[in-house]
């Protein structure tokens, strides 16, 4: 059994930095392409960002790009997402994800945690 648990956020002022870890059980991370996505109140989910197991290629959702950093750690089986300079419309529960297929077509999903950025 899969299973992707994401922790790591909480309630932060404008500017401040949070990292968030995505553990992972039943799979080795290493071996996946991962990705991290949000969902803001009332708006659909997005892509934040991804890191690509064949090549190590990172995407970035141009709102995030300079800001945002995908990482991971094998020995931990764990992916990170750091956070920089936060803004209020970074808010959001934001979930991990990972897969072995392209075009960033994901298989295996996480719970999500809150990231809530204040003014």
């Amino acid at each position: 059994q899969v299973l992707l648990v994401a922790s790591g956020g909480g309630l932060v002022q404008a500017g401040d930095s949070l990292r968030l870890s995505c553990a992972a059980s039943g799979i080795t991370f290493s071996r996946y392409t991962v990705g991290w996505f949000r969902r803001a109140p009332g708006k659909e989910r997005e892509f934040v960002g991804g890191l690509r197991q064949s090549d190590g290629y990172t995407y970035y959702l141009d709102s995030v790009k300079g800001r945002f950093t995908i990482g991971r750690d094998n020995a931990k089986n764990t992916v990170y997402l750091q956070m920089n300079s936060l803004k209020p419309e970074d808010t959001g529960e934001y979930s991990c994800a990972a897969t072995t297929k392209r075009l960033w077509s994901f298989d295996y999903w996480g719970q999500g945690t809150q990231v809530t950025v204040s003014t």
